[in-house]
Parts: C-alpha cells; structure tokens; sequence
C-alpha cells in the first residue's frame, strides 16, 4: 500500500466524540443494496454477523476469485450521511445502505481519518480503518451516472472517492442507530488512506 502523507487532512482532537450512527444495515447475500437494521453486531476480527461480507479471509466475490486467502480487510463498510445529501442537491436519490454499507455514519469525515484510525461504536465495539472503498461499475446500474457523481478532485487534482471507508472489527459489540462514534486515532506519523 502507497503511503501518501500529503494528502492527510486535520482530524479533531484524539478520543474525541466524532458523530453518530445514523443506521446500520446488514444482508446475508451479496446484494448491492443492504436492508436497515434495528442493531447489527460486530464480532472481533470476522466482521458484521449475519452479512455476506464476514469473515477473517475475502469475501467480496471478485477478490474471492483472485486470492480465496488474502485476508479481510472490509469486514466492515461505513459511509457518511453527509454523502446522501450531496448526491440529492445532484439530483440522485440515495439513502442510508443504498450503497451497500454496514453503518451510516453523521458527523464524522471518514475520508479525513488516517489509515489505522480506531472508531469506537456505542457501548464496546471498534472498527480499525484500513482504506477507502473504491467505487465499482454496480453503482451505475443502481442509479445511471451516479459513479461519476461519487468521484470528484480535490485542491491538488487527486481523485478523491466518496464511498466512504472499509474496516476490520476490533472488539466485538451490538451498534444501534443513535450510538456515539469516538474516534482514536493512531500514533504518529498519520498516513492517508488508500483503496483496500
């Protein structure tokens, strides 16, 4: 992995309350949209129970393909509600798990945080940020052109993906909708995150 530390942007201060879940999805099959969920819950090192998406090696078909054994490290997919209403004011129509994430996240830059960076959701569970999740050519047949609309540059012409982030499960524990988000980040130097 391409460690970029250019591209690192200011997060708040360490163990910091961060945001809120705003949801949480979770679906056995490997459908491009997940259903809202009351709970969901994590389990250290395997991911989300109950989704297509757990376990402790690849699960994602196209990976799965390539190297059956390369390990997790999109266990756990989070997505910032922030994204929704800038697709809106674009004219999509996306909401919460849409777009295939686990949590629903609001207040909160994911795409901010440097690689490593532990979120702490409600009362045990915690995700270890791995990267970004890099956009797939499903998104268009959800909504047409939404792909490019989740695409954009920043300051310094880097494509910049906003589908959120991919993380391993820590700790174990039941995420509600409502729950803190707190954010520990990692010792120094920060790198900034790539596509896992």
């Amino acid at each position: 992995m391409k460690e970029r530390f250019d591209r690192v942007r200011p997060v708040s201060s360490d163990n910091a309350l961060a945001g809120t879940v705003s949801a949480v999805h979770r679906d056995a099959a490997h459908r491009f949209s997940k259903p809202r969920q009351l709970s969901i819950r994590i389990v250290a090192g395997l991911g989300v129970e109950g989704d297509a998406h757990f376990g402790m090696t690849v699960q994602h078909r196209s990976r799965v393909a390539r190297d059956p054994t390369a390990p997790n490290l999109r266990q756990v997919h989070l997505i910032h509600e922030e994204l929704f209403a800038e697709l809106r004011e674009a004219g999509f129509t996306v909401a919460a798990g849409d777009i295939g994430e686990n949590v629903t996240t609001r207040g909160i830059d994911l795409l901010a945080l440097p690689s490593r960076t532990r979120l702490h959701l409600g009362g045990s569970a915690i995700v270890e940020v791995t990267g970004l999740r890099n956009p797939c050519s499903q998104i268009d047949k959800f909504q047409s052109g939404l792909m490019q609309a989740v695409l954009g540059r920043d300051a310094d012409g880097n494509l910049v993906r906003k589908t959120g982030v991919m993380c391993i499960a820590v700790a174990s524990g039941d995420v509600h909708p409502g729950d803190a988000i707190r954010v520990e980040l990692p010792t120094q130097p920060h790198h900034a995150l790539e596509v896992v």
